[in-house]
């Protein structure tokens, strides 16, 4: 691969000069010429002939492209390249040895001991880490070696610290859970849905009901008489009503890509971060991290950099579904993972100085189920009254 150079040449008439460059059979890449300055590009050849020639002009190097501008950089940056160079060996060597052991589990003597296993087949403490195939063979000897003990066991690497869940071999007594319980209603709500896996159904869909009504009940009757109590178990979806308000500037910023991307090396050493070899950064970009090197003991971290330029674009809005999303967002906030919105629209919306406030409705397919424990409630008093009241 050939260098090449871009040479500035000051002088009197430089229209001359470039008659003796062509005279001379010097290639030339591109010729620029402004009043008594001229700029070119040559390459090897063309550079050494040109400092054959005697002549009165000012000849300066503006820039070099090829090898040669990159040994220009090592060279010139070589202090720091050996500081990386030296720091990413000493990341290496520092990153593969275990500073900690956790042993997660209430028990001391079982720590202890799983402690002593892991130091009897070589993980320990200011040890460099055993591959994936050593450390299933050490979790296999160690429960062979406690079955009486351990259930289960498992090793993760977490950075230079060695995690090690514990499971101890325990009988334990299975207990019956003997709670009873309603299930109601934690909002006023419009019935969607309903899940029963025990208990008595008391609402129907698109049923009306107010927080605390009793949607799936504990008592199970028989000819209107309460025979026994169970816990009653479900879900209950029901429609929500929510109005949500927000202020939002007049104007929004949106990002966009531009077709425009590059990849790179980015370094970051404490809080400063920079990317190698980006001699003409985007004015606007995202960065998209992959980290290659990182480790908690030094504040550096070596990550392979995907650069996207991104154009900034300031809009208004006019949009009112832009709108709505924003207060979607706000809504979400509030909201469980498996509701979901049903419907959305704007209330009322006016401008305010620099601002547009905004009165929103939403409808929302929300999970009300609650819980109302009936342990102390007497079936048989409940079924007296009614008698009496018959």
């Amino acid at each position: 691969m050939h260098n090449k150079y871009r040479l500035e040449v000051v002088g009197k008439n430089v229209k001359r000069y470039l008659e003796l460059l062509i005279d001379n059979n010097i290639m030339l890449y591109s010729i620029k010429i402004n009043k008594n300055k001229l700029t070119i590009l040559v390459d090897d050849n063309g550079y050494n002939d040109i400092l054959k020639i005697k002549s009165s002009y000012k000849i300066k190097i503006v820039d070099i492209y090829g090898p040669k501008k990159v040994k220009n950089i090592i060279k010139k940056y070589n202090i720091f390249f050996i500081s990386i160079i030296i720091g990413l060996l000493l990341i290496y060597v520092l990153s593969n040895i275990i500073f900690d052991i956790k042993i997660e589990h209430s028990k001391s003597e079982i720590r202890e001991m799983i402690l002593n296993d892991l130091r009897m087949y070589g993980i320990e403490k200011y040890h460099f880490k055993v591959n994936y195939n050593k450390k299933e063979e050490i979790i296999n000897k160690i429960l062979e070696k406690e079955r009486d003990r351990i259930e289960w066991l498992e090793i993760e690497n977490i950075g230079t610290k060695y995690i090690v869940s514990v499971e101890e071999r325990i009988k334990n007594d299975i207990k019956e859970d003997n709670k009873t319980q309603h299930i109601i209603a934690k909002k006023n709500a419009r019935i969607l849905e309903i899940k029963a896996e025990s208990g008595d159904i008391v609402v129907k869909k698109n049923d009306f009901v107010n927080k605390g009504d009793i949607l799936i009940s504990g008592f199970i009757t028989k000819d209107e008489t309460i025979k026994k109590k169970v816990k009653a178990i479900g879900t209950v979806y029901g429609e929500v009503w929510y109005q949500v308000d927000i202020s939002v500037p007049k104007t929004y910023r949106e990002i966009k890509y531009t077709n425009k991307q590059k990849k790179r090396i980015e370094i970051q050493f404490l809080n400063n971060k920079f990317l190698l070899f980006d001699f003409k950064p985007y004015k606007s970009y995202e960065n998209r991290r992959k980290t290659l090197l990182k480790n908690k003991l030094l504040p550096i971290r070596i990550s392979y950099c995907k650069v996207l330029e991104t154009k900034i674009i300031e809009k208004r809005y006019t949009n009112d579904n832009k709108i709505l999303e924003v207060g979607e967002e706000k809504l979400k906030t509030k909201l469980g993972v498996n509701d979901s919105i049903i419907s959305k629209k704007i209330l009322k919306k006016k401008e305010k100085n620099s601002k547009i406030e905004v009165e929103m409705f939403f409808k929302v397919k929300e999970d009300i189920t609650d819980t109302l424990n009936i342990d102390n409630i007497d079936i048989e008093k409940i079924g007296d009254k009614n008698g009496a009241n018959d």
